[in-house]
């Protein structure tokens, strides 16, 4: 026993218990007002408390039973259910919305459950009572306004609200000031209890609300469209089956009265004194008598309107004895009356004294059915025939009334049913799968940092999914997945770093292995390969060759600008460390270097497949000679033809070769490089490289001191 209490969820549990106070806070007083006679009402009480702490469902669940238990001693409050039902909907929509917590907003909830209550609640009793419920309701309203009509039903309206809105208002407040004298945690623990998860903050439902809107499906629309047809379905073919059943009894019985009325009265019939009833009338002996008796069997006979004595002739209908109705003139004893089209057919059992079977019809006597029974002589003879009618009319508003009953007490049923798939799905299934779409989403970011992926799988544990179903073992599958994607993606990001490193050492390597044979290029390498960093960025915060320039792109150029002069390795040294200006011959020698560097990457790329880095590398190399007029070499490309790394290469390659000594010239000042380099926008060099070179002088002029002073 301790270990299943130990188990239980404690907050469902609170949240069981107040709804059983909930309905006595409801019931009681309820009871004690309709037994005082009170015009008030106070049966809300408890589904207004029960409906903020809780939510919508758990106070239409409450609404629901409490009015059910009130129809043991009020009949009437099953059928306004829908009002209480109502009101709970509004009350939790407030408490979700927090809006109850300041006084004008109390104050307009108040409002709203006084007309919610007041002009539904008047609507229904004059459908149920004809009228208002309490007396007082009624005779103020003869007194304020009018006795009758629209005026009348306006005024019991205007006073139905006025109690209603005193009713509320006393509700309201002892709900609130039973919230406020809870405890904090009481509180937000009954409110979390329908939870299946970790609770959701406003603004996050309305994120996933927002999003899911643009979808054309989504699973809470699937679920609500699903729900709301086959409740719609259900409730159609079950109030359509009892109304037809319910219809067909009550005709039965109404046949069945008729038939006993016709029958009772045929054996209180003398037969011999039938043709004296016929000819002398009332003033025959025993007629009186035998038309008292047959008051009293109409009298006692449900649904019975008509009841007579007919003799059934070729040329009609001759009434003997028939019954005042008050709506109709009665036939004289004697007075003949044309035959119904209804009865055509069975004139011919009706002229032989048979006895037929109940007719149905519509004619001078309305809608009616009607039961003849033969009454006989000692000879077996027929002498005239009892007839009992009942009238369908009474029957039609009888099963209209009952209509209107189911109705109203279905409605809220009705509501029940349609909160309570629409609570389950959304605890167990919509918040839950929209929770998980959430979180997986940000895991589609191709450039995600190791930081974030541990974030994102962080926040799907933190989703605390708890559904015991499929959900939950999805859940728990997808957060072990995400889990081990994450330590995976930890390791491989290990080894590509490591991989990298190992990588920049060797293009490092290879760089120094050519600058080594130059004997005036110090350095060369390290600042090249900043300048093209800086380059590189001031064009992509100014938002050039924007689809070029990744992140990724950018690091790709920068790790390989140190291979751009790999192909100098196959230069004679005589030509490479020539101290004095080369020969046209040897200037031709001198630019193969583009061409070969160009061969080796090549040859690199083939042997490690997909490496962009090395692409890069093998455009610098070959490329950045080239002039943005067409001018340059080994291709004569011209503008934007020229690959983009080559382009930021000719730039920070010029500018270092101008401020750095050689064995055939001094360094340049900086103002002079400088003004070289502005001088070859758009004939040497892309204008924008040179651009944003100008634009980044501060940066520049940090990387050409730091080496200087090395």
């Amino acid at each position: 026993m301790k270990e299943y209490f130990k188990n239980v969820n404690r907050p469902k549990m609170w949240c069981l218990c107040m709804m059983i106070i909930g309905v006595l806070l409801n019931v009681l007083p309820a009871y004690l007002v309709w037994k005082l006679k009170v015009p008030l009402y106070l049966d809300t009480t408890g589904t207004v408390l029960i409906a903020a702490l809780c939510g919508a469902f758990p106070g239409i669940v409450t609404a629901t039973i409490s009015n059910v238990v009130a129809g043991l001693f009020n009949g009437v409050s099953p059928y306004f259910v829908i009002i209480n039902v109502c009101i709970a909907i509004c009350v939790g929509w407030f408490s979700r919305l927090k809006k109850y917590k300041k006084k004008r907003m109390a104050l307009l909830l108040i409002l709203i459950l006084a007309i919610i209550s007041g002009g539904i609640g008047i609507m229904f009793q004059w459908l149920l009572l004809d009228g208002p419920q309490f007396a007082d309701v009624q005779e103020t309203a003869k007194a304020l306004f009018t006795s009758d009509g629209a005026g009348y039903f306006v005024g019991a309206l205007c006073i139905n609200i006025g109690l209603n809105f005193v009713d509320k208002t006393i509700t309201t407040l002892i709900a609130l000031l039973a919230i406020r004298l809870m405890p904090k945690q009481l509180v937000q623990d009954l409110w979390n209890c329908s939870w299946q998860q970790k609770p959701l903050m406003l603004p996050e439902i309305r994120r996933m609300n927002a999003k899911s809107n643009g979808k054309k499906y989504t699973v809470r629309k699937r679920v609500t469209t699903m729900l709301v047809i086959v409740a719609l379905g259900l409730a159609t073919i079950i109030i359509w089956i009892s109304m037809d059943l319910h219809f067909k009894n009550e005709r039965e019985r109404y046949t069945q009265n008729a038939h006993y009325a016709a029958r009772f009265a045929a054996s209180m019939v003398d037969p011999d004194r039938v043709d004296d009833y016929l000819e002398y009338g009332e003033s025959a002996e025993g007629y009186q008598q035998t038309k008292d008796m047959l008051y009293k069997i109409r009298d006692n006979s449900d649904g019975v309107k008509y009841l007579y004595l007919v003799k059934i002739k070729k040329d009609g209908c001759y009434f003997i004895m028939d019954l005042d109705s008050g709506d109709m003139e009665s036939y004289q004893p004697g007075e003949k009356a044309e035959f119904e089209e209804a009865f055509e057919p069975y004139l011919e059992d009706l002229l032989a004294g048979k006895q037929i079977e109940p007719i149905e019809s519509n004619d001078k006597s309305g809608w009616v059915l009607t039961d003849y029974c033969p009454v006989r002589n000692s000879a077996g003879v027929t002498v005239c025939y009892a007839g009992a009618d009942v009238a369908m009319e009474n029957l039609s508003a009888y099963i209209y009334e009952y209509m209107i009953k189911v109705i109203l007490v279905f409605s809220g049923f009705f509501i029940l049913i349609m909160g309570y798939g629409l609570w389950t799905s959304g605890n167990y299934l919509v918040y839950p799968i929209s929770s998980m779409d959430a979180v997986i989403t940000n895991f589609r970011d191709d450039d995600m940092t190791q930081e974030t992926l541990e974030a994102n799988v962080k926040k799907l544990r933190e989703l605390d999914i708890r559904t015991g179903d499929e959900v939950e073992h999805l859940y728990n599958a997808i957060y072990k997945m995400a889990y081990a994607m994450a330590e995976q993606m930890r390791d491989i990001r290990h080894y590509a770093q490591a991989t990298a490193d190992m990588q920049n050492g060797l293009i490092i390597t290879m760089a120094d292995m050519v600058e080594n044979r130059d004997s005036d290029t110090g350095a060369h390498i390290q600042k090249t390969a900043a300048y093209v960093r800086i380059i590189l960025n001031g064009l992509a915060e100014k938002g050039y060759y924007s689809s070029k320039l990744t992140p990724k792109y950018i690091e790709d150029v920068v790790m390989s600008a140190p291979l751009h002069d790999v192909g100098k390795i196959n230069i004679p040294d005589a030509v490479l460390n020539k101290p004095g200006k080369l020969t046209d011959e040897e200037f031709a020698i001198m630019k193969t270097h583009t061409t070969a560097g160009k061969k080796i990457m090549e040859q690199a790329i083939s042997t490690v497949k997909g490496e962009n880095y090395l692409k890069e590398a093998r455009n610098m190399a070959a490329y950045h000679h080239e002039r943005w007029d067409g001018k340059g070499y080994p291709e004569g490309l011209v503008g934007e033809v020229i690959p983009l790394s080559a382009r930021v290469m000719a730039v920070a390659d010029v500018f270092d070769a101008l401020t750095s000594p050689r064995v055939y010239k001094p360094a340049f000042p900086i103002e002079k490089a400088l003004e070289i380099i502005q001088e070859g926008a758009g004939t040497q060099f892309d204008p924008k490289c040179v651009e944003v070179f100008m634009d980044s002088l501060t940066e520049v002029k940090v990387i050409l001191q730091k080496y200087q002073e090395a």
